[in-house]
């Protein structure tokens, strides 16, 4: 983890400092079923500020304040009050704040070799927002996939929560003693974060201390961002909740490959776009679509329930083509830091009773592992400084494919998920001659890898760019020897002298 990217952490804490000490008011959001005639109908109650959380079977399920009760009564729009605001929640049988900090405080002691536990800041009331690591060598940045689960950041969905816990102790305990197990721990950096909203849990509310939707909180685009993290994009961290701030703030950190959220109120994989300036029931693909219909599918064809649902084709659904929804983690995960990410919607009731968690780990036990492996398919490999060897922060891109994802500058490693297939990879960093791989073969199984050394020109160390390089060049192509003189990919041709020569004069290059 960077010294950069540690400072976008510190300044998450100290921007909301303030609104940690704030005296929260009870939710004034309740749960509302409304009849749905068309998916015009579903746009019409977005626009009036209801929070859309399920369209299906000709209704609309809907969180609303006394506002928005009062415009449906001028409207005329009939609804049902399904949850009144405040209404009490039975988590009997749950982990609440208090077991949950104790467990996770526990594995973190047993399993100390294999986990790290950290706090990624604090809720609205004080709570701490728990982060456990899962791998071979928690102390290193090592070349290897980092993935992450996160559950609950809707309070009151804490279903979640409960197979986190269940798949954290699997993976602890056959570390060494199971095969699958122990593959997952030693290749993957595996994150949980089984409560991003500890304060709605207490509370038994959707919504935060603040009485605000979390997952309609994050940057929009193109409101709040219209570029990427690694291009310069607006970080928007300043005055967003606390617990966005500290979720942004670790990915921010981090270098996430996949990720995904849960939730309950319906039995689905949502992937993104959930939001792309068009209405709810349209589509929004993303330049990966066939790709995120894959990954949906290794978590829902092994959930009976949720593979045969008679609603969603094999239990997956483009966000915006269900509803759309502004402000949502797996869109900015995607658009801002290219962290491939899902959200899991685990059962049509919102609390199912304690007694149906073991029932609910065993439907979902096979798909979160099948989820977790996929963090490793498509290409991987190093990007370093092609004279020195050390890592570089760089942009790696599949032509044809607008989606770029970008290395973790501790390591220099990349994983770029994909499909199988030939591609390829064009690489970029900044002060660096942008190089290409082609022929990239892909299959299916563990990624294939391709490191890339990056040059500045300058291929003897000296320091400068200039007629020595020149000349080194020139000399290769005479040769056909490469020797290090192919500094754009493409074999040494008259492109890496021409290359070469402008940079000497200090001209602009080929991009």
């Amino acid at each position: 983890m960077s010294a950069t990217r540690v400072m976008f952490g510190a300044l998450a804490l100290m921007a909301y400092s303030a609104l940690i000490a704030a005296e929260p008011a009870p939710s004034q959001w309740q749960e509302i079923e409304l009849s749905l005639s068309g998916p015009a109908d579903v746009q019409a109650i977005s626009d009036l500020g209801l929070i859309i959380d399920d369209v299906a079977a000709g209704h609309v399920t809907a969180y609303a304040r006394p506002e928005h009760l009062e415009a449906l009564h001028k409207l005329g729009i009939a609804y049902t009050v399904v949850v009144e605001a405040g209404a009490p929640k039975d988590f009997s049988g749950y982990h609440d704040y208090v077991a949950l900090t104790a467990e996770l405080e526990q594995y973190a002691a047993e399993f100390a070799s294999i986990t790290r536990l950290i706090s990624l800041g604090q809720s609205v009331e004080g709570r701490e927002l728990w982060a456990l690591l899962i791998t071979g060598n928690p102390g290193e940045e090592e070349d290897e996939p980092e993935f992450k689960y996160v559950a609950t950041m809707h309070g009151d969905e804490p279903v979640g929560t409960e197979n986190c816990l269940r798949l954290i102790d699997y993976l602890l305990r056959g570390h060494g003693t199971d095969n699958r197990a122990t593959a997952l721990v030693e290749s993957t950096a595996i994150w949980f974060v089984p409560h991003m909203n500890p304060d709605g849990n207490s509370n038994g509310s959707r919504s935060n201390a603040h009485d605000v939707d979390l997952n309609r909180d994050f940057p929009a685009y193109p409101t709040d961002f219209t570029q990427n993290y690694f291009d310069g994009g607006a970080i928007s961290l300043e005055g967003r909740e606390p617990e966005v701030q500290h979720v942004m703030a670790w990915a921010l950190a981090n270098s996430f490959v996949l990720s995904a959220n849960t939730h309950t109120g319906s039995l689905v994989v949502n992937y993104p776009y959930d939001d792309d300036g068009v209405p709810s029931g349209v589509p929004a693909p993303t330049p990966d679509e066939e790709l995120f219909q894959y990954l949906s599918l290794q978590y829902a064809m092994f959930n009976p329930p949720m593979y045969n649902s008679p609603e969603f084709e094999n239990g997956i659904t483009n966000g915006a083509a269900w509803y759309t929804i502004s402000g949502g983690m797996q869109d900015w995960n995607y658009r801002f830091v290219s962290c491939f990410e899902v959200t899991l919607e685990l059962s049509e009731i919102k609390k199912p009773s304690s007694t149906q968690l073991p029932q609910f780990w065993e439907e979902n036990r096979e798909s979160m592992l099948a989820y977790l492996e996929a963090v490793h398919i498509g290409a991987r490999g190093l990007v370093t400084d092609r004279l020195t060897g050390a890592p570089l922060w760089a942009e790696v891109r599949v032509e044809g494919n607008a989606q770029p994802v970008f290395t973790d500058p501790d390591v220099g490693d990349y994983h770029r998920l994909l499909l199988p297939g030939e591609y390829r990879l064009q690489v970029r960093a900044p002060g660096y001659i942008p190089f290409e791989v082609e022929g990239v073969a892909v299959t299916e199984g563990p990624a294939t890898r391709v490191d890339v050394g990056l040059s500045t020109g300058d291929l003897d160390g000296d320091g400068a760019v200039n007629a020595v390089d020149i000349q080194s060049v020139l000399e290769s192509i005479l040769s056909a020897d490469p020797s290090g003189a192919d500094v754009d990919g493409g074999g040494v041709t008259v492109t890496d002298l021409q290359t070469v020569v402008n940079l000497a004069l200090r001209r602009p290059g080929p991009e």
